[in-house]
């Protein structure tokens, strides 16, 4: 039986519930954290459970040695967290050149960041949580330990790593990989159960001491050994060292609502300048040519600006606001014309991821968004822990000069970013769509899909998406009306069909009704999502 042929059109409704919702990219994830809601946990707690779940249920996409972010809305204030790693203090571009790298690579020590998911789940537990963290991540220990069955695009996408890492990972270094993650040389297949008892002594042990052992105890050492062992920056002062970072989120104003990110040196301010262009002209209630033309010519701007000018915050040479101001977004709306644009960055006045989102019935919502970076990460996993370090370093620029610019303790430009939407001071509700670059595009689009074209949550993510790559080459998925895409080419875009939607991107979306408190749910179609709900 063939789990990924699905030859007739399918449908989701809208889930609605009134005591808490739990919306992830797989079901496993999605009923811990409503089962950690029913214990008497509130929506930040349902949040944990979810995220470390999915450590577990969908290492294709994060691990225990990856970053995280998260909005909380919480007794009437938005809260940030950044909880992204620093590069390692012993690490520079130089030092990299001394060892024939002319680029930042994609596998190895080279490109490990410190992790920062496991003091996200201890900072948010630990400033909003009802429940001890052995408690919220007793559900990932029990799937690490007993094992569970492969969901669909789960082993689709499993399968396809195993083939790039057996190419790819040639150094003594990769054996715990394969060891943890292709046991018998292979991936597991789809209905298969997998289990991976290191994960959970490393989850217990980052549960039992609120996440100490991670970065100033057992886990630590060996995370540190065996960096040592390869030649790898990362030492036990990189981890000792760290502490994630409560930020203030930055918004715009769109249509009557506010959209918020998480500031820089995440790249949620790419979706921000993109919304602050659209804002300035008339979109029509059904999206039409000229709405998706100007669609893909705002991203490509804040694109352009995002590549020169985002960074670790100290490092950047503009700010947010600046990024974000009026007279900026006018000044890039006006190079919007009639034909495609080849973009290019503009002077700013002075002045493979998981996704999920929870709510509960006392008004908390958490947006929530962690990651490897590329798949499963730097293909290093630390012997006898199952930590997939992640490959975030990846994403420094190799030249000293630019703000992005791989320097010690310094953070990378960050794809990750979760979204939340206000209205009047008061919460709507968390979304986000992860999927690396797709991820500010994703935002645009669902936001427009909701405030524009008056979608509901499941059908704004159901939307046919398309993504801008470079130059004038936009994807748009299989079944994005033909005579749209025509038109576009016809505008100077290069079009192409993409035949895998998994490329556009995987969300959720919970929105709160400020009358009745009842919350609207949708949840991914183009992945293993499922909407948990009380």
């Amino acid at each position: 039986m063939d789990y990924l042929y699905h030859p007739y059109p399918s449908q989701r409704m809208t889930v609605f519930a009134k005591n808490g919702v739990v919306a992830t990219s797989q079901p496993l994830a999605a009923q811990a954290g409503l089962d950690v809601l029913k214990k008497g946990g509130n929506a930040i707690d349902a949040a944990i459970a979810a995220a470390a779940c999915l450590t577990v249920v969908e290492p294709t996409s994060n691990g225990i040695g990856g970053d995280a972010f998260a909005l909380v809305w919480t007794d009437g204030k938005l809260y940030g967290l950044n909880a992204s790693g620093y590069a390692p203090k012993a690490i520079s571009i130089e030092a990299l050149k001394e060892r024939g790298y002319t680029e930042m690579p994609k596998y190895g020590f080279a490109p490990v960041t410190v992790p920062g998911a496991p003091a996200a789940w201890a900072a948010l537990s630990k400033r909003f949580g009802r429940l001890p963290l052995v408690e919220t991540l007793a559900p990932a220990i029990a799937y690490a330990e007993n094992g569970y069955p492969v969901s669909p695009v789960l082993g689709k996408y499993w399968a396809a790593a195993f083939r790039t890492y057996k190419e790819a990972l040639r150094g003594p270094e990769f054996a715990s990989w394969f060891a943890t993650f292709a046991p018998g040389g292979r991936a597991p297949k789809i209905g298969e159960v997998w289990a991976s008892p290191d994960h959970a002594a490393t989850l217990r042990s980052i549960a039992e001491t609120e996440a100490e052992s991670f970065y100033r105890g057992e886990l630590a050492e060996k995370i540190a050994a065996f960096s040592k062992q390869y030649g790898g920056f990362l030492a036990a002062d990189d981890l000792a060292e760290y502490e994630p970072e409560w930020v203030e989120p930055i918004s715009v104003s769109y249509r009557g609502y506010e959209v918020w990110e998480i500031p820089p040196n995440g790249q949620g301010i790419v979706a921000l300048m993109a919304i602050n262009i659209m804002n300035g002209f008339d979109v029509p209630s059904v999206p039409d040519v000229e709405t998706h033309h100007r669609q893909i010519e705002a991203m490509k701007l804040a694109f352009a600006d995002g590549k020169a000018y985002i960074a670790d915050c100290r490092y950047m040479n503009c700010s947010p606001d600046e990024l974000l101001s009026e007279s900026f977004a006018a000044m890039r709306r006006a190079q919007i014309g009639e034909e495609a644009l080849t973009p290019e960055p503009g002077t700013p006045p002075k002045g493979g991821t998981v996704y999920l989102a929870a709510a509960d019935g006392e008004g908390n919502m958490v947006s929530y968004i962690q990651s490897n970076y590329m798949g499963f990460g730097s293909g290093l996993v630390v012997p006898g822990t199952g930590i997939a370090l992640h490959n975030r370093g990846h994403n420094f620029a190799f030249d000293e000069g630019h703000p992005n610019g791989l320097a010690p303790r310094k953070k990378p430009y960050h794809t990750i970013i979760p979204g939340f939407l206000t209205k009047g001071g008061a919460p709507v509700g968390p979304f986000g769509v992860m999927g690396g670059f797709m991820q500010p595009q994703g935002h645009l689009q669902v936001i427009m899909n909701t405030i524009d074209f008056d979608l509901n949550p499941q059908a704004a993510l159901d939307a046919p998406r398309w993504q801008w790559m470079e130059g004038k080459t936009v994807l748009v998925e299989p079944h994005f009306p033909r005579h749209i895409a025509e038109a576009l080419a016809r505008k100077g875009h290069d079009i192409r069909l993409a035949l895998d939607s998994g490329l556009f991107g995987r969300g959720q979306i919970i929105w709160r009704d400020p009358d009745t408190g009842v919350l609207a749910a949708g949840t991914e179609p183009r992945t293993d999502g499922a909407v948990a709900a009380w």
